[in-house]
């Protein structure tokens, strides 16, 4: 086993239970090791840290899988894990759609693995993650007998691990355009070209939260993707509902769900821009009783994180001048890089600019399926939040 010797001064997150390791941060690396290989790691004391798995090319030198010295990495290790994944959902109550593994935050660095009530879709993001793939799927077999698995690493930040982008069938071929139900609603879910694994599944809790605020309104939608908020919105009892996406083909399946559930005399979706169309309606002086926003992540990096900053306020101020007094904003920020008390801030600056009060109704983080691990600011991602619109 080839070894891995920490600085004396490194970051305390570590310690912490953090799981990755950067190049800055060793001292040594005793023996060559293969890229993707097992590695034992140990602090400048000599004393165990953990074992994880170890690519030269990537920043993130280690990623620790394992903090117990007697642990062997190999197949029967990783279907423990998913066993262990799989019993948690189900003691939470998520059994027939979730995100299965969550990452970090499920002791995998870099997996993600979606539940689609009998279809599963991976992502390994990292060369250690993707060397063990193949016992992953057997563990996904062995455990459910899934109808299906697909491969959705079709994903740029597998760039940075020295990864080619690829997507595709992990068991025999199946009809990718499945039907899901959420919340008493179906909905089509295009597992190959849907966006990330093809459903977001981490705004399924919160989509209940707006049921009783949308009841009898008119409701505008933002960034609807496929719709899911909407229809729900419609479903809840909303007199009207309107969403606009950029994208045509989500705006297609969108309509399509809305149909799915016979909802399409209620709620209506259309091609736009959601930031020119916003500003143009708010001169014209229309307004909704719901606004909902959920725009996709503004920024990947530190770097940009101001730009980030600004969109999230210039669509929310948007967002409020359009809203009839005591009505609603339902907005979104899945950026983790933006915190969440900074969320709260850009709203509280958006309203003072649009000349609006606003009062906290409900402010929550992505379902319990996704679950977040303190001191993991990248398992922490998603904020949620509505407010009255004085």
């Amino acid at each position: 086993m080839q070894k891995v010797h920490l600085r004396r001064k490194i970051a305390p997150r570590v310690a912490n239970g953090h799981p990755w390791i950067f190049a800055n941060e060793v001292e040594k690396v005793e023996g060559e090791p293969t890229p993707g290989a097992i590695v034992d790691v140990f602090y400048y004391d000599g004393k165990f840290a953990g074992k994880g798995y170890i690519n030269p090319q990537s920043q993130i030198l280690v990623r620790l899988l394992t903090r117990n010295p007697k642990d062997t990495i190999d197949a029967a290790w990783f279907r423990r894990k998913i066993e262990a994944c799989w019993a948690y959902r189900q003691k939470i109550g998520y059994t027939e759609n979730c995100r299965l593994v969550f990452g970090e935050a499920d002791g995998l660095p870099q997996c993600i693995i979606d539940k689609f009530n009998d279809y599963f879709v991976i992502q390994t993001l990292a060369l250690g993650t993707d060397l063990w793939k193949g016992a992953m799927v057997e563990a996904l077999e062995a455990v459910f007998k899934p109808k299906g698995i697909y491969e959705r690493n079709d994903v740029p930040v597998r760039e940075l691990e020295g990864l080619p982008q690829h997507k595709g069938f992990l068991s025999a071929p199946f009809d990718t355009n499945i039907i899901i139900n959420e919340n008493g609603l179906k909905f089509h879910v295009d597992i190959e070209n849907g966006q990330k694994t093809g459903y977001f599944l981490d705004q399924q809790d919160n989509r209940r939260h707006i049921q009783h605020i949308v009841k009898g309104q008119d409701v505008l939608g933002a960034f609807t993707y496929t719709g899911t908020f909407e229809i729900h919105a419609a479903h809840y009892g909303a007199k009207s509902v309107l969403g606009l996406d950029i994208s045509q083909g989500a705006v297609d399946q969108a309509n399509r769900n809305a149909a799915l559930n016979g909802l399409q005399d209620i709620v209506k979706f259309e091609q736009a821009n959601a930031f020119d169309v916003l500003k143009a309606w708010g001169k014209e002086d229309r307004r909704w009783d719901v606004v909902m926003l959920d725009p996709p992540a503004f920024t990947k990096s530190r770097a940009n994180i101001q730009k980030a900053i600004t969109g999230y306020k210039e669509i929310n101020l948007r967002g409020m001048k359009l809203i009839k007094p005591g009505g609603f904003l339902v907005t979104s920020s899945c950026t983790n890089l933006v915190q969440p008390d900074l969320f709260l801030e850009i709203i509280q600056m958006a309203a003072k600019d649009a000349r609006r009060s606003i009062r906290q109704v409900t402010f929550q983080k992505q379902s319990q399926d996704h679950p977040i691990v303190w001191g993991m600011e990248n398992t922490e991602y998603l904020k949620f939040l509505i407010v009255e619109v004085g």
